[in-house]
């Protein structure tokens, strides 16, 4: 029963890890998210450039953190608030309702 408990914690502490260092994957779903807004005409042309240019820079915010082959937790947390804010704005893009 001892094995049974110990086996199953490393199990969900292993696939939580896998999950949480997986940004690269979350970055594409928001990008697909993104592209498939501003073809539903959700976004105009200026929230679509500004979702964009803010992916850029998460994505160069990933790649710096990947130089040294080890992310601290400090990058780790910035990039998952950067990409969290990113789903905010294109949540609150998609409910805006104002014509430009």
């Amino acid at each position: 029963m001892k094995y049974f408990l110990i086996a199953t914690l490393f199990f969900f502490v292993s696939a939580h890890k896998v999950h949480a260092q997986n940004f690269k994957s979350e970055l594409k779903k928001l990008n697909s998210e993104v592209k498939a807004a501003y073809r539903n005409k959700k976004l105009t042309e200026l929230e679509y450039a500004k979702l964009q240019r803010e992916q850029d820079v998460i994505q160069a915010t990933i790649e710096k953190a990947q130089a040294d082959d080890l992310m601290t937790p400090d990058e780790k947390n910035k990039i998952h608030s950067k990409i969290v804010r990113a789903k905010k704005k294109l949540a609150k893009y998609k409910t805006n309702r104002e014509i430009y």
